[in-house]
């Protein structure tokens, strides 16, 4: 399973963001000179993340983002999901969508992917924006 661009910069944008908003809205054309993104890529990566509620807009020339919620209450699940949608590795274990297929009733493969996206969405609801500051700041202080 591979996550497209929307996943990856989409986290890190958010991260940008958490790390940068004690000074108020973060603006993206700021996210876009860090994080090496263009502005309209940032503007579409933008939309499904404020519907999701992980954001949200300040209008104005001081304007930009802000995460929705705590740092701590916003997990890298949350981010992918609003991005990429549900977690799938094949279409029949889809977190919210599986689709029928003849071969569920006796299929053991199915097994095997339902158990990879177990184990990818444990993995990535156990992490926090907030988690990986505090790994930024270890690194920061090797």
């Amino acid at each position: 399973m591979k996550l497209s661009t929307r996943g990856r910069y989409g986290l890190r944008a958010m991260l940008d963001i958490a790390i940068n908003q004690g000074d108020g809205p973060v603006a993206l054309h700021s996210i876009s000179e860090r994080q090496g993104i263009s502005v309209g890529y940032l503007e579409q990566l933008m939309v499904p993340l404020k519907k999701e509620g992980l954001i949200r807009s300040v209008r104005g020339a001081q304007g930009g983002y802000l995460l929705a919620r705590g740092s701590d209450n916003i997990t890298v699940g949350d981010i992918i999901r609003a991005l990429e949608g549900p977690i799938a590795p094949v279409a029949c274990v889809s977190e919210d969508y599986p689709e029928e297929c003849d071969r569920a009733e006796g299929c053991v493969t199915r097994l095997v992917w339902a158990k990879v996206r177990d184990s990818i969405a444990e993995v990535l609801d156990s992490l926090t924006l907030d988690d990986l500051i505090q790994e930024l700041k270890k690194s920061s202080d090797r």
